[in-house]
């Protein structure tokens, strides 16, 4: 409950604020045999940050512009990916696309409380970046961030309800987690881990059991004719979207060709990302709405009766099978209808695919409580920083 009644101060008059910075990569000496930590945003992977994948010598904390910062300084990006937060752990030095904020007067700011404040600015803080290549956010403008100041006894209260509610997040995306990893494993249980090698059966190419078409290119002047899309951004982890209705719509000049609306049963792939660690990657949908996709993707339907779409679907997931979906181009990376085409997919017998598919049913019936828990629970750590922090 925000209360009027609460003091509002600056970041800067209750923090120290100060950017970290990158030794030369050019001087071996300021990195061979480091031992101490030196923290990228890529080593932001919860609250508390314990450990760095990269370390930097004292002659190169010495002889650059990075710093080192203490245990217990909150981190904060400020650059390209913006709004990400973490508490260090440990004693660490980082580089100019993350600061270092450490509290003047730890009884008048709690560090778990700010903490939460800070993810509470994530939306807000990706629009007013600036930067044509990437966004950014200059120190000056992070010290002039206004932060509502209640009680120390206050902020301890809402860090602590606030925390609940992050580890019950975790615990069930530990359990979606373990569901994935059990499809897996039943996978490769019934058909091994490379079933393409094994000679057991059948080896087909992707285009001969089914059809590709890459998605629809629009403009965000036209309008007339309103569809929802599925776009690059809505795949995340997912393996099944079964819920269309609740991705974003666009507008049209008119409907689409039925070749460019999605159907029971289609996979879809991400054509072209700049990571390309996301090039490949696939996801099974079942509509129920009129429902269409971007050209930053590419739709497989299957045209056989000799393969069940969730044991392609799985297959397509394999680690083999992703690196042979590599994606090409030197800034974005591609994927394209030839390259898909072009895959081997084994055809085991339809009895063993379908005794896997059950199974996968199974598992997603169970999946389906744990993600209904955990939308819940979102949504109401989402009302919580809403009352606490107006986010």
């Amino acid at each position: 409950m925000k209360n009027e009644n609460w003091k509002t101060v600056r970041l800067g008059d209750v923090c120290e604020i100060q950017s970290g910075g990158t030794p030369s990569r050019s001087k071996v000496e300021y990195w061979k045999g480091g031992t101490i930590p030196w923290v990228k945003i890529g080593d932001f992977t919860g609250k508390y940050l314990s450990k760095s994948s990269e370390f930097i010598t004292e002659e190169g904390l010495n002889n650059s512009s990075t710093k080192l910062f203490t245990k217990g300084t909150v981190l904060y990006s400020i650059f390209a990916t913006l709004g990400e937060v973490a508490i260090l752990d440990i004693d660490a030095t980082t580089n100019q696309a993350i600061a270092g904020l450490k509290i003047i007067d730890n009884e008048k700011l709690n560090t778990d409380y700010f903490y939460s404040y800070l993810k509470s600015l994530k939306d807000e803080v990706c629009q007013i970046g600036r930067g044509v290549a990437q966004s950014n956010i200059n120190l000056s403008i992070l010290r002039d961030f206004k932060i509502p100041l209640p009680p120390l006894e206050e902020q301890k209260h809402i860090a602590a309800v606030l925390d609940k509610c992050t580890e019950v997040i975790a615990k069930h995306k530990r359990m979606l987690d373990k569901y994935d990893t059990l499809v897996k494993s039943q996978f490769v249980e019934i058909f091994g881990d490379n079933p393409i090698e094994n000679g057991k059966w059948k080896v087909e190419k992707l285009g001969n059991i089914g059809l590709c078409k890459n998605g629809m290119n629009f403009s965000y002047e036209d309008n007339g004719f309103e569809i929802n899309c599925l776009g690059v951004g809505d795949f995340k982890d997912n393996a099944v979207i079964s819920n269309c209705e609740k991705l974003p719509v666009i507008s049209l000049n008119e409907k689409p060709s039925e070749e460019y609306l999605l159907k029971d049963n289609d996979i879809v792939f991400v054509r072209s990302n700049g990571n390309k660690e996301l090039v490949g990657r696939s996801v099974l949908v079942h509509p129920r709405v009129l429902t269409t996709f971007s050209g930053f993707c590419i739709r497989f339907r299957l045209s056989t009766d000799s393969i069940n779409h969730l044991f392609l679907l799985q297959f397509l997931k394999m680690p083999n099978t992703r690196k042979n979906m590599t994606g090409r181009g030197a800034n974005i990376q591609n994927l394209n209808q030839q390259i898909l085409s072009e895959l081997k997919i084994p055809v085991p017998p339809i009895a063993l695919q379908e005794k896997f598919a059950k199974f996968v049913q199974a598992v997603d019936t169970q999946k389906a409580k744990a993600q209904k828990s955990l939308d819940k629970t979102e949504t109401l750590y989402k009302a919580l920083m809403q009352e606490y922090f107006g986010a």
